[in-house]
């Protein structure tokens, strides 16, 4: 059984109307002593409920927003916005060099949260004045709390309550950090797939890198930042369901779709490498992004490059060396 994260039972809403649906505290307790969690089921245990069992909806969000708050710090830490903008900036400049300098495009960013990539990018202008920056999530006390702190910092993006497919806008680029180990099986496929339907030039979904070290640093960054034991323990399990190489590129290879990875697992270096993303963009695409990453982009492969090995004509030795420096172009 996978391992389960407390923060996906606890807060649970209808797919369609998006509306908060009560969760029983026994429940959910029940449901982790069954998947072998004991620890997980005591947290919970000590959450506040009603006389109904129902989980205090108020004190819930008042401890997302807490654990949010904790994980925008590891995000600052660990550099997730540069890292993002190292693959984010050429592929907009591919597409600008495609659509055209003066268009218009649009950022949407799945599960976002407090909004940290967003404002990130909205407060460094790192992709330009002509990129829109919406963020989509389903949880709607981190929604209106992104856009409260938005609004403060005085930045130029919005977030939306709902689903990012629902958007009445077309996006040009979907983006996401930590999201993709929360798809399983099947789940995992039909998400690609919603996206090489829509009109969007490209993906873009940052995730822990599943090594064996993964779960254990996972534990020491969490130990060390995340006060709250439901940060702590949803941080390590995040690292065990994270997703291999391979299933990615596999689940990423939808009609439509040039799936690509960058800096692949066996590529790159175990103690360097936390998050990396899995590409899709619209073939035409492929070239102008290989030009604009320019040396880099011998980090970037497919899936018939990844089961030899790397790029082709690669020293492993030294290709490993120059690309297991992180993000850093």
């Amino acid at each position: 059984m996978p391992h389960l994260e407390i923060s996906d039972l606890i807060t649970v809403t209808d797919p369609l109307s998006g509306a908060r649906l009560p969760v029983r505290r026994g429940d959910v307790v029940r449901r982790l002593d069954e998947a072998g969690d004991p620890r997980a089921a005591r947290i919970v245990a000590g959450l506040p409920a009603g006389p109904d069992d129902v989980l205090d909806p108020l004190a819930v969000d008042r401890l997302m927003i807490g654990v949010h708050t904790e994980l925008q710090r590891l995000s600052e830490e660990l550099r997730v916005g540069e890292r993002l903008v190292d693959v984010l900036d050429p592929l907009f400049e591919a597409i600008r060099e495609i659509a055209g300098r003066r268009g218009r495009f649009r950022l949407v960013d799945i599960g976002s949260g407090l909004g940290y990539l967003v404002r990130w990018l909205a407060s460094t202008g790192a992709l330009g004045p002509n990129v829109e920056l919406i963020g989509v999530d389903l949880d709607a006390a981190l929604v209106a709390e992104a856009d409260r702190l938005a609004r403060a910092e005085g930045l130029d993006c919005r977030f939306v309550h709902g689903n990012a497919f629902d958007l009445p806008e077309v996006a040009t680029v979907y983006v996401s950090t930590g999201v993709l180990h929360h798809f399983r099986g099947p789940a995992l496929a039909e998400f690609f797939e919603a996206q090489a339907d829509s009109q969007a030039l490209a993906f873009c979904h940052f995730d822990i890198a599943a090594t064996r070290l993964a779960p254990v640093g996972a534990w020491m960054f969490h130990r060390a930042r995340m006060r709250h034991p439901l940060g702590r323990h949803d941080g390590v399990a995040s690292a065990r369901r994270a997703h291999s190489d391979e299933t990615l590129l596999r689940a990423a290879t939808v009609p439509g779709i040039r799936p690509l990875l960058y800096e692949p697992r066996g590529l790159s270096n175990p103690f360097c490498t936390t998050l990396r993303p899995v590409l899709g963009i619209r073939p035409y695409l492929e070239d102008p992004l290989r030009q604009a990453m320019g040396r880099a982009s011998r980090r970037l492969v497919g899936a018939e490059q990844l089961t030899r090995g790397g790029p082709p004509g690669h020293d492993p030795a030294a290709w490993s060396a120059t690309a297991g420096t992180g993000a850093a172009r």
